[in-house]
């Protein structure tokens, strides 16, 4: 049974038309200068400055450190050009689009874009170089991607990506449900969002039946870096999820001056499960440019996952990986080297 509650699409939709773009405005609002921050506006013209006002309500004021205002604000250190880092560094270009708007690197999965853009720019996202404006659709190319989908029985699971795939409206994602779910071989659907975190209002009586209403096994991948990004209203939008008997996974980055140490990434294990929400990835930085400060090595990484480990049970220590362009899956990562595909 799909629970009901009192939130209408007006209320997402008026929050993602008030978000901040502006970094002036940002920091004054937490009460600090550009120049304790490292904010730099020739950044913010390379990729832009976006950020809910919900979100930015969990920040602390006047905390030049806070790990949830170091995750969108433009710096200074993103106009550095990085040795090894590039503009596609997953490799989801060439070979890996097999149709506008589609993108199929793994056996099994497919992932469709379904929207361009975000709810919140987080700064080291692997994607801010993507060719989203090549890779958009029309209602008939959609319709001719899913013939793709359907002839191709190898599919078992289609993802949602973007960009934010929950900026489509809950009738399109229902109309796009429904037609998935009559395609045999395809037995389950994935979203992978941050909507639910920054503005769980998102989180509708439509948008729960448009994901559970079908035959598909449904599960919604949030992202989340920090403990502080899961307060109350997060945790009611993850329990109507819960309660639709949708699936809750956690993608994390790891981050320097974010979540890089054990303590943080403790407390997000733990806070994400009280929540319902199963931790899955740890992800090393992917080698984005513009990203580069954010990078914590691969020896720290493992010795970071061995003090979690240490601490939590099995099931709470997400699975420390990297994604390497070209390999079949996520690759495990073990003293500092790719061992194993996950």
């Amino acid at each position: 049974m799909i629970p009901q509650t009192d939130i209408s699409p007006a209320d997402w939709r008026a929050q993602l038309r008030e978000v901040i773009t502006s970094g002036e405005d940002l920091l004054r609002l937490l009460h600090l200068r550009p120049e304790q921050v490292g904010y730099s506006s020739l950044a913010v013209q390379d990729f832009a400055l976006k950020v809910p006002r919900a979100f930015v309500g969990r920040m602390r004021v006047g905390d030049p450190e806070d790990p949830l205002l170091r995750q969108v604000l433009a710096s200074a250190e993103e106009l550095l050009v990085t040795a090894d880092y590039s503009a596609d560094p997953v490799g989801e270009t060439g070979d890996a689009i097999r149709h506008p708007g589609i993108i199929q690197k793994y056996h099994g999965r497919l992932l469709l874009m379904l929207s361009s853009g975000c709810a919140i720019n987080c700064r080291y996202c692997f994607r801010r170089h993507f060719p989203y404006h090549s890779n958009q659709n029309s209602r008939r190319e959609w319709l001719q991607a899913l013939e793709h989908v359907a002839t191709d029985t190898s599919i078992s699971e289609v993802i949602f990506s973007g960009g934010d795939p929950l900026l489509v409206a809950d009738e399109q994602l229902a109309d796009l449900v429904e037609r998935i779910a009559t395609i045999p071989h395809v037995q389950r659907i994935r979203v992978h969002t941050r909507l639910p975190v920054v503005i769980p209002e998102r989180v509708t009586p439509a948008l729960l039946e448009a994901l559970a209403g079908s035959r598909l096994q449904s599960t919604v991948v949030i992202h989340t870096n920090h403990a502080n990004e899961l307060d109350d209203k997060v945790a009611a939008a993850m329990q109507a999820l819960r309660s639709a008997g949708i699936t809750l996974l956690n993608q994390a980055v790891l981050l320097k001056g974010v979540n890089d140490s054990k303590q943080a990434l403790v407390e997000l294990s733990e806070r994400l499960f009280a929540l319902g929400v199963l931790p899955y990835y740890l992800h090393l930085l992917d080698k984005v440019q513009g990203a580069a400060h954010f990078d914590v090595s691969a020896q720290r990484a493992v010795v970071l996952a061995d003090q979690v480990a240490a601490e939590l049970p099995g099931y709470l220590v997400p699975r420390l990986v990297r994604e390497e362009a070209g390999q079949p899956a996520k690759v495990g990562v073990n003293n500092g080297h790719a061992l194993l595909a996950v």
